[in-house]
């Protein structure tokens, strides 16, 4: 199992020179990755400051050698696919192909989407997803992509340049339904939101759709001071440690500090 740290570029870490210090601060201290929230606004907090997640990854980039980084999650329906694959080749680039694309439905609970006029039926968010990661899926294939869907549109485009060997890309869920696990088993890899018990059932519908589970990775979060082992036993590859959704960058210096768990 390898461990990272999961923040939220929120208040004092919504500067993106901060999320890059603790970065470094991270990757000298041990951690094998760095993951951010992906939001825009938090309306269920007026007047927080939120940070950009892709230009945070960047500095993180930047000020590190070795730690995998990336969203967890984008709610790609919000985003157009053809500038989610443009970032990510130039993520993979600057980090010298250490991204990760996680990605996912996201959630109207604090109503992020909705007041900002963003698509809130899920079935419709989910075709979104399916549509444009299939854009991204072409266009980081370096070769001319012609694509119609009900969402999105490439006419007979080449995107270069492309990833080397290509980004990875993670995708969310939340229960053992097999519409976001069949669309997980297309890629490489899951971040769940389940307990142990239930991540058994995932991976049991995930191997159903995949010769293997070899090299597909299983990405868990969870608040300092939780308990990996069952997670591990139950099939997770990856550990993340959680900072609370506000944190000052002291608060995370002190997660940093205690180390892996």
């Amino acid at each position: 199992m390898r461990w990272g740290l999961y923040l939220p570029p929120f208040g004092e870490l919504a500067d993106p020179r901060v999320l890059a210090e603790l970065g470094a601060q991270a990757e000298a201290a041990g951690f094998d990755g760095v993951f951010l929230w992906d939001h825009v606004v938090r309306p269920e907090r007026p007047g927080l400051e939120v940070g950009d997640a892709w230009i945070g990854l960047a500095a993180i980039a930047a000020a590190t050698r070795r730690v995998i980084i990336g969203t967890r999650i984008t709610p790609l329906s919000r985003r157009r696919p053809q500038v989610v694959a443009r970032q990510g080749v130039a993520l993979d680039q600057l980090s010298g192909g250490r991204f990760v694309l996680g990605v996912g439905l996201g959630s109207d609970r604090s109503g992020e989407l909705s007041r900002l006029g963003e698509e809130t039926d899920p079935r419709v968010r989910a075709a979104m997803l399916d549509e444009g990661l299939e854009v991204i899926r072409r266009c980081w294939s370096g070769e001319p992509v012609s694509y119609e869907g009900r969402h999105y549109k490439v006419d007979g485009l080449t995107f270069r340049p492309a990833p080397r060997p290509r980004v990875p890309i993670w995708v969310a869920a939340q229960s053992v339904r097999r519409g976001p696990l069949r669309r997980a088993a297309r890629f490489d890899g899951l971040c769940p939101e389940t307990g142990p018990d239930g991540l058994v059932e995932m991976l049991g519908v995930v191997r159903e759709h995949r010769e293997s589970l070899e090299g597909f990775e299983v990405a868990v979060s969870a608040p300092p001071g939780a308990d990996p082992d069952p997670y591990r036993r139950a099939g997770a590859t990856w550990w993340l440690v959680q900072a609370p959704a506000v944190s000052t960058a002291d608060e995370v210096a002190a997660i940093i500090e205690a180390g892996r768990p």
